[in-house]
């Protein structure tokens, strides 16, 4: 996608300006959060925090915002010395459980969490609040920034759990209701999302963040038009309300990539837009860390990698700015720097921070720096690293079929097709593909290392995976059933004196379907065919004891390719003197 370079050039100069002059009140850092602007709210609340030492509630939103910007430990240090001030603060158990949370120490989250709840008066929705938005945030190793990171059904279903309650004790706080509207959306629960955002602005009309939330709702519906009226509602409530044109620009690239006529257009808002959203927040390390996910979700690599090279100077510089850096230098095969930048990333950060498409981008360029060994160790870290996390396994399962790793593709496969809600019927072809394929390949290399064990069960994966494909086809398909066909003949591998036909009906409906294109002209068409009448005639012959049958399919054979082993035998054999 061509994007609009003006967002490195133009937008990431604008400075905000007045930042010397912020009011120094929880309210407005609270609503500086809301707007995304971070580096504002995180003044004024170290602020608060010395002039106002003794409340607990500035330590918690201030340790909220490191949460936000992914300094972890700066957070826990902040939510620790909020519970030493007050050894009773909902909220900071609350900060608490939600850095555990992300951490995946779920024991000690839901600890926290509990001793919140018991904390919290009764009509105190608050700490149900933050302890909902906890259960939203990305974990470690999640595969994209805030925005787009996927909330997995069980955080989401306690998130969900967790804001009713909120509802409950304070049915009037709008903020709870957009919260619940975010983890119902998180699980294509539409309806359910759309009446929580529209209680919301019932409650409150003036909610800027109940608007564009409603927007998100409608752009992932793909209705373009009401979406963008949510943001532009937003907007006009809050003209400085900079997370409005941020989902606009989203919705622009979107807009883009599915309507040809308005691609230009719409790229060249996104970009208008981002401008606009980074002038409204601040311009800090983290807000471009922000716009570095936007590259990524717009696939604009060119200038992602200028923005992640600038950000690498900087002293203070987040070191997931490397994973950038690495992604983009891959896409636009400058192969030496991607490496070089994703080692860094790899072997520096965190192991909790490390996600699937990590290795998957590693294994890509050392598989293109022809490093394959070291590339398809790579790709197996990827497949081990989280399951959770399972579109990224169909990328995973793409490269690892290209190379012809074909059992480790097949389990790729199996993973995403199991998970995703985006597997198409041509990915539940290549699991089943992958695992014919890979046992074939033990079969013939048993042929000349005796030693090689064969696996069964990688028949009875290509068999599932190829029968799932079939009931699911509108018609039968003759390259499937063939495939389907090869798969039960190699479950009666042995004598063929004890041939049980499991292949027999699918070879019989191969013919017919291959028969009823007309007379084969490829050599590929001609030896399945060959393969089919080989088939059958050794079932004829050996199960039916019917040798007339036999001979008709070896004359068949014969027809198409007579110089075919097997069937050579054949006649040399038992067919001696009766071949046409």
């Amino acid at each position: 996608m061509k994007m609009i370079k003006k967002i490195a050039a133009a937008g990431l100069g604008l400075l905000f300006i007045g930042s010397s002059v912020f009011a120094q009140s929880l309210a407005d850092a609270k609503k500086a959060i809301g707007a995304e602007q971070y580096q504002k709210a995180k003044s004024m609340l170290k602020n608060l925090t010395v002039t106002q030492a003794d409340k607990d509630e500035n330590y918690f939103y201030l340790g909220w915002v490191y949460l936000k910007q992914d300094y972890l430990d700066s957070a826990k240090a902040v939510f620790t010395k909020g519970l030493s001030v007050n050894p009773k603060s909902a909220l900071n158990f609350v900060g608490i459980g939600a850095a555990a949370h992300i951490e995946k120490d779920n024991g000690t989250a839901t600890t926290n969490f509990n001793t919140a709840v018991s904390l919290a008066g009764k009509k105190n929705s608050t700490p149900y609040l933050y302890i909902g938005l906890s259960y939203l945030l990305p974990v470690s190793g999640s595969a994209t920034g805030p925005n787009g990171s996927a909330v997995s059904p069980a955080d989401a279903n306690a998130a969900i759990a967790v804001l009713n309650q909120g509802v409950a004790a304070n049915p009037k706080d709008a903020e709870v209701l957009i919260a619940l509207g975010d983890a119902n959306r998180s699980q294509l629960k539409s309806t359910d999302a759309y009446n929580a955002y529209s209680s919301a602005l019932i409650l409150d009309p003036k909610s800027a963040a109940a608007n564009v939330a409603e927007g998100v709702l409608w752009k992932y519906a793909d209705n373009y038009d009401d979406s963008q009226k949510q943001f532009q509602a937003g907007l006009a409530i809050d003209p400085n309300y900079g997370p409005a044109y941020r989902e606009w620009a989203e919705l622009d690239i979107r807009w883009a990539s599915s309507d040809p006529a308005q691609h230009d257009a719409k790229t060249q808002e996104a970009a208008e837009n981002y401008k606009k959203y980074i002038s409204l927040t601040d311009y800090s390390v983290e807000t471009q860390m922000r716009y570095a996910d936007f590259l990524i979700r717009a696939k604009d690599y060119t200038t992602l990698q200028k923005v992640a090279t600038d950000l690498t100077a900087s002293a203070n510089s987040n070191l997931r700015v490397y994973r950038y850096l690495g992604y983009a230098a891959y896409e636009n095969k400058d192969y030496p720097n991607a490496l070089k930048a994703l080692n860094k990333w790899v072997t520096q950060a965190d192991a909790k921070r490390l996600i699937p498409l990590d290795y998957l981008y590693l294994g890509r360029i050392q598989i293109a720096l022809k490093s394959d060994s070291l590339g398809i160790l790579s790709l197996r870290k990827a497949l081990t690293l989280d399951t959770s996390q399972v579109d990224i396994y169909g990328e995973i399962a793409k490269s690892l079929y290209t190379l012809g790793k074909y059992q480790e593709a097949g389990d790729a496969y199996r993973v995403y097709v199991d998970g995703s809600r985006h597997a198409t019927l041509q990915d539940h072809f290549k699991e089943g593909f992958s695992y014919y394929q890979a046992f074939k390949s033990q079969l013939i290399q048993q042929q000349t290392v005796k030693t090689t064990k064969v696996d069964s069960s990688l028949l009875v994966k290509a068999d599932s995976a190829l029968s799932y494909l079939e009931r699911k086809l509108t018609k039968p398909n003759a390259q499937i059933i063939y495939y389907h066909a090869q798969v039960k003949d190699f479950e009666e591998v042995g004598d063929r004196n004890s041939i049980k036909g499991l292949a027999k009906p699918f070879y019989e409906q191969y013919v017919t379907l291959a028969l009823a294109k007309g007379v084969p002209t490829t050599d590929d068409d001609k030896g399945r065919l060959v393969d089919a009448y080989v088939y059958l005639g050794n079932y004829a012959e050996f199960k039916d004891n019917n040798h007339t049958a036999a001979l008709d399919y070896f004359n068949k054979a014969k027809d198409l390719v007579p110089t075919e082993p097997r069937v050579v035998y054949y006649f040399a054999t038992k067919g001696a003197g009766k071949s046409k």
